[in-house]
């Protein structure tokens, strides 16, 4: 006996499997073992097998909380929330043995649906909605405790949906266990552990559900907390970089406003502080006086009609301050002396309320260099009159280092370019013309004068023709009796004003005998009658401007255009005589007429257009003749040399 109970003593410490003591047992019995031995013996056994399940148990629940300790340490890791989940889900599957876990998460809009989930699975899909009223989750959640079943389908204390149950069905489910995953109370979402036999849970099982979930509400506030961290950094951040342009921003317009100031005291030039505006407000800007003249441009102005412009002096002056005058336009008010005007502006973005102080700024510096040109121009007017009369004269005859020094006393900058107007009038209305004109040079930083009964403007730049024209189309609509505006240049140095001031006189008076009262006109738009009336015979400028391209295309591409056009001419205008004279077909005529058309333009053969491309074949060929009668004399003397 006592053999057989040291046998039972160490099947327990081996912990043998059940069988083996149902075996020692049977063999007692064989044995004839008497009857109280053998009673002994079963309670010996029986005794050994509530010990070793004992030992089974705290083992499980030992391997458990290891599992519960992993997962807390798990919680302390800076994992993703979400993946946590996950996390949770896959451990409680594995701690408990369970053929599938999942969880389960409440939609702000409502409902529920599936988060994570662990375990062979056939239509239990992440992202799946869940309906909210219905199955084991909704019983927990209502409760605010674990619920659970040991056969779904069977349990009638279940509220049953059709979807839920045949997503049991599907999976073959039957005993299933929701807890609650609570957030203050309020529940979040749901826990679910589910086998596919019919079992009962035990109170462990339950316990370590209950612990996991509880594990899932921190994973969540965790997220939570994480997110709202994440935004209120996002939010600091933002306002971080926010209070950085802020600072660059101001830093700019401050240094913008420097400059402006500078200029301002300096009597700089009212173009150059547009630009400045300009440049540090991203915008287009304009300086206009109250009938629309403008003084200064900056950026791509759009058309600002004289109804607009007087609508933002009235609100601009009433409001004392920049107003809004549409969309991301803005007007400034401008003020010198009597004379109002304003600060226009368009930008691609709305202005805030330091660029809308700053352009109040602007406005108050430019005021203050009007001012000031204004005094200046009062003060200097007889000197820039007399000035401008000596150089149209060219008496006395000054070196060209006492012009410059002339010149810029009185803030011409001789070392540009400038081009002569001539205004000639009709009625009697010079006063207010005068008084615009001298107006309209001293902002530009010209000179202006009253010369032979003409008003005579000299003005930086190299386009005479644009000069002409916008002389004429500023000043013409102030005044009821037409003007008739002329211009040449530009001029190199001052030195040269008086001869191009000879041929503006020229050009102005071919304009009006040729009935071109009430117009403007350049002496290059004159075209062959420029040539004529301009002093030093650009014929070779002339040719290139009439028959530049043509030239251009022949010289690249070794045709005969040229050719083609002079034979064209030369045969009353019949494509077909000109092949005969060029010895071609009649169709290559044509298709080079089509590309002489293409670089002339489609105006080529208008009666103007047509006498100066005449004129301009003439000069080239007699160029040409001259030119080759020069190499021809000039090879001659050196082989006499020789």
């Amino acid at each position: 006996m006592d053999s057989l109970v040291l046998d039972v003593l160490e099947m327990l410490a081996l912990d043998s499997p059940p069988g083996r003591f149902q075996d020692l047992l049977d063999r007692a019995r064989r044995e004839n073992l008497p009857l109280m031995s053998l009673v002994e013996l079963e309670r010996a056994v029986q005794l050994a097998l509530r010990i070793q399940d004992f030992s089974h148990q705290r083992r499980r629940r030992e391997s458990v909380m290891a599992g519960l300790v992993t997962t807390v340490h798990d919680m302390t890791v800076p994992y993703d929330p979400a993946a946590l989940l996950k996390v949770i889900t896959s451990r409680a599957r594995a701690l408990l043995g369970f053929d599938m876990t999942y969880i389960s998460l409440r939609n702000p809009e409502g409902g529920s649906y599936i988060h994570s989930s662990d375990g062979d699975t056939t239509t239990l899909n992440v992202r799946r909605v869940l309906e909210e009223g219905y199955g084991l989750g909704s019983l927990a959640q209502e409760a605010g405790a674990p619920c659970w079943t040991s056969d779904y389908l069977n349990d009638d204390r279940i509220p049953h949906r059709q979807h839920l149950d045949s997503f049991v069905r599907a999976e073959g489910l039957h005993a299933i266990m929701a807890v609650p995953i609570r957030q203050d109370g309020v529940p979040v979402g749901v826990l679910y552990a589910a086998e596919r036999i019919v079992r009962h849970f035990t109170p462990d099982e339950i316990s370590c559900m209950q612990c996991l979930a509880d594990f899932a509400a921190v994973a969540l506030e965790k997220a939570r907390i994480l997110h709202r961290s994440q935004q209120e950094n996002a939010e600091l951040a933002s306002a971080n970089a926010r209070g950085k342009a802020d600072i660059a921003r101001l830093r700019e317009l401050a240094r913008a406003s420097s400059e402006l100031g500078a200029l301002a005291l300096g009597s700089g030039d009212l173009e150059e502080s547009a630009k400045i505006a300009a440049r540090a407000l991203d915008a287009a800007l304009v300086v206009s006086d109250a009938c629309g003249q403008a003084f200064a441009y900056a950026g791509r102005v759009p058309e600002f009609n004289g109804e607009l412009i007087a609508q933002a002096v009235l609100e601009a002056h009433g409001a004392g301050g920049p107003v809004a005058m549409g969309e991301n336009a803005w007007a400034a008010p401008l003020r010198a002396g009597d004379e109002l005007g304003v600060v226009l502006l368009q930008s691609a973005q709305s202005l805030g309320r330091d660029e809308l102080d700053f352009l109040g700024f602007v406005a108050q510096m430019m005021s203050l260099q009007l001012v000031m040109q204004d005094n200046a121009a009062a003060a200097q007017g007889p000197l820039r009159d007399e000035f401008l009369g000596e150089l149209l004269t060219a008496t006395p005859q000054l070196p060209p280092d006492q012009l410059a020094r002339r010149a810029m006393q009185l803030g011409i900058d001789s070392d540009k370019l400038h081009v002569v107007v001539a205004v000639r009038l009709e009625g009697d209305e010079r006063g207010k013309a005068v008084a615009w004109s001298s107006t309209y040079a001293h902002h530009r930083s010209g000179l202006m004068t009253v010369h032979a009964d003409d008003i005579v403007l000299l003005l930086p730049g190299t386009d005479a023709s644009a000069a002409a024209r916008t002389v004429f189309g500023e000043l013409s609509p102030l005044l009821a009796e037409p003007v008739t505006v002329a211009s040449a240049g530009p001029a190199v140095g001052l030195s040269s004003v008086s001869e191009v001031y000879q041929e503006v006189l020229r050009c102005c008076d071919a304009l009006i005998a040729l009935d071109g009262v009430g117009s403007a006109a350049s002496v290059d738009d004159l075209g062959f009658l420029g040539l004529l009336l301009s002093d030093n015979y650009d014929v070779d400028r002339f040719v290139e401007s009439v028959l530049g391209p043509v030239l251009a295309h022949d010289a690249e591409r070794k045709t005969n255009l040229v050719a083609t056009l002079e034979a064209y001419f030369a045969s009353g205008n019949s494509p077909r005589k000109a092949a005969s004279r060029l010895y071609v077909h009649r169709n290559t005529v044509t298709r080079r007429l089509e590309s002489i058309a293409e670089l002339l333009g489609p105006g080529w053969q208008h009666p103007r257009q047509a006498t100066e491309a005449q004129l301009a074949l003439r000069l080239l060929r007699a160029r040409d003749a001259l030119r080759r009668r020069r190499e021809a004399a000039s090879g001659a003397q050196d082989t006499l040399g020789t």
